[in-house]
């Protein structure tokens, strides 16, 4: 079978693993900025899909089908996110001959609106979270609200992904959840319907996975705890769910069974819950009707390939055959998704060239990167997942503490931080965590300028080390990395001009050899070829390059004219909406300019009264960090009145 995979980065490079083992042949697709990403190299063969914009490519129905003729492919994998939940594209890859490697369309059509799902799982008997969906007339919908009781959720009835949903707490606050929601939902999803319904004060988020095959096989695999979400995207999971009562496991593996059945389903799939923690009730959710982000939990604790399971049972095999005889979840699993971007920075999307990249040993790490490989403002932050497993919780928290302790992404900053934090945090240590955990806290104690300082000292100490071994001609080892073993007395003090990759901070420099070396981390990594060294600090990776001492007093971005009269961009991105013109005069909190950085829109607003001067930028532009957008007149009412913020 030759199967194109419509997709990209490390779920194209999971799907084609498998493929190959099972004997299959693949197809990969790119867009222009992929050109030359690894998935596109692994796969037998690969077909130009088009430029950058989504629509021309990874969202484009006719061109995947083309390029599935074009290759004369059988079938179809989509892996998840894109056109993976998109009933018309399963549609139009069966019409065209081919074999869709994923569920039945009518059942992504049932599951794709949350309206409908809900009116399945309340005939199949799965519970429900009290709520009305049954008119879009604001006037019902807010008498629906207070008869439910504050707070309440309202929540887009399509999409995923956390988009399209507001709290309130009060009937004050309804209409401008309403409105935000709905808003955002029409802009995302093309449709702004709404839910309202009971807010879960204590939610944790709990799913079960699912498969099934063409003949009415089904079986489910065990629960996964999704619960560290920040705004409502999930972090870090883990397999199985800990801490719930037993009559709440087997309460939800049961009704993933019974609304799979009600909907015949033949695939992999995950059936996802709200769990209250105070009461240990479940509610259904969402289906989701793709392979999950998160499936490799379920993978390690069960033995089972989940890719191999899609492509048999599209093949038409029974699920029988496709599962071991001895199924069972033995030990625990977790998986970190390793972000680009700065959790202590509001987790601003990063983007750079990876220049270093050194994964621990024993783990699986499922990536879309590799060193050379361009992070872009186009597709999703995540650029690779880090899983481990373990005889139980415990063992398996620590291995996945000891990974982050070890793993090294030099060139963009990465949450791998955050996830060093997450480890030793109590509410994880002990499974006690909720959906709000990571929403309630504030991420920047993550901004720990000690760490930077210790971080540059141990790079700077261990680069004179390590070239001072080299111009001996003895060759570096990892005793000589120790600074309590010496062969030689320690050289005299150098001056050594720093620069940190993947970042605007400007050069600086490091003094070493004048005072006792500081310890050294168990992940560090030197080039003396490219004159690069990365160090890895409670989690986060420190990589510098050498410069010259003339580079090492490089301007900053305060010190470049018109800044304080002007909107810069806090981070690279593309302009998806100017709103401003020449002459425009600006309150507080108008919108000036939104800009989108991997899949999420930035609004940039005034903060206060101000004329326009110059738009510098138009809508499909690509800017740089701190590039200038627009530009003002000088203000009359305070200085302030020229800056804007960024609002997610």
């Amino acid at each position: 079978m030759k199967i194109l995979i419509a997709n990209r980065g490390e779920i194209a490079r999971r799907v084609i693993r498998t493929a190959h083992r099972l004997g299959h042949t693949t197809v990969a697709v790119f867009g222009d900025p992929d050109a030359n990403a690894p998935h596109v190299r692994e796969a037998s063969e690969a077909v130009r899909l088009g430029p950058a914009a989504l629509a021309e490519s990874y969202l484009s129905v006719d061109r995947l089908l083309a390029a599935a003729a074009e290759t004369g492919a059988d079938a179809v994998h989509p892996g998840y996110g894109f056109l993976s939940e998109n009933a018309a594209f399963a549609r139009a890859v069966i019409d065209a001959d081919l074999i869709w490697i994923g569920p039945k369309p009518d059942a992504i059509d049932h599951m794709g609106s949350k309206i409908e799902a809900r009116a399945v799982a309340a005939t199949a008997g799965v519970p429900i979270i009290p709520g009305f969906s049954d008119s879009q007339d604001p006037a019902e919908l807010m008498a629906a609200a207070e008869q439910i009781g504050w707070p309440i959720l309202v929540k887009a009835a399509s999409g995923g992904g956390g988009k399209g949903i507001r709290i309130a707490t009060s009937a004050s606050e309804f209409h401008a959840a309403l409105s935000e929601a709905s808003s955002e939902a029409q802009r995302s999803f093309d449709d702004g319907d709404v839910i309202v319904e009971r807010y879960i004060t204590e939610p944790r988020h709990i799913e079960v996975q699912v498969v099934g095959d063409h003949h009415g096989g089904l079986a489910e695999l065990g629960t996964r705890e999704c619960s560290v979400q920040r705004r409502y995207q999930k972090v870090l999971e883990e397999a199985p769910a800990p801490n719930l009562p037993e009559l709440t496991r087997r309460g939800l593996r049961q009704s993933a069974l019974d609304m799979a059945g009600a909907v015949g389903y033949d695939s992999a799939g995950t059936v996802e819950f709200i769990v209250d923690d105070k009461t240990g009730e479940h509610f259904f959710l969402e289906m989701n009707t793709r392979l999950q982000v998160e499936h490799p939990v379920t993978e390690l604790v069960t033995g089972v390939d989940l890719v191999e399971i899609m492509i048999r049972v599209a093949a038409d095999e029974q699920l029988a055959a496709c599962l071991p005889d001895d199924l069972a979840i033995t030990g625990h699993a977790f998986e970190a998704r390793i972000n680009a971007e700065d959790a202590a920075n509001n987790f601003a999307p990063q983007l750079g060239q990876i220049s270093m990249l050194q994964v621990p040993a024993g783990v699986r790490w499922d990536a879309a990167i590799e060193v050379g490989s361009e992070i872009t403002p186009h597709y999703d932050p995540m650029i690779a997942k880090l899983i481990v497993g373990g005889s139980d919780r415990e063992t398996a928290l620590a291995a996945l503490r000891t990974a982050l302790d070890q793993l090294l992404i030099g060139g963009v900053v990465t949450n791998a931080p955050l996830h060093r934090w997450l480890v030793d945090a109590t509410e994880i240590t002990s499974g006690r965590v909720t959906t709000r955990f990571l929403d309630e806290t504030d991420l920047s104690i993550l901004d720990d300028q000690t760490r930077t300082v210790t971080a540059a000292q141990q790079a700077a100490e261990l680069w004179v080390r390590t070239t001072h071994a080299a111009a001996q001609d003895v060759p570096a080892s990892p005793w000589r990395a120790r600074p309590t073993f010496t062969l030689s007395r320690r050289p005299p003090t150098e001056h050594l001009g720093l620069r940190r990759l993947g970042t605007n901070e400007a050069a600086f420099e490091a003094s070493v050899g004048s005072h006792p070396a500081p310890s050294v981390p168990p992940a560090a990594v030197v080039d003396l070829g490219n004159r690069r060294v990365a160090i890895n600090v409670n989690g986060e990776t420190f990589a510098y390059e050498l410069v010259p001492r003339s580079e090492l007093w490089a301007p900053s971005a305060a010190d470049r004219a018109g800044t304080g009269q002007a909107l810069t961009a806090p981070f690279p991105a593309v302009v998806a909406e100017v709103h401003a013109q020449p002459g425009d005069s600006m309150q507080a909190d108008d919108v000036l300019v939104v800009i989108e950085a991997m899949k999420m829109l930035h609004s940039l607003k005034a903060t206060g009264t101000t004329t326009v001067d110059e738009v510098r930028v138009a809508v499909g532009d690509q800017v740089a960090s701190d590039q200038i957008l627009v530009t003002f007149l000088t203000p009359t009412d305070s200085p302030q009145s020229t800056e804007a913020k960024a609002e997610t």
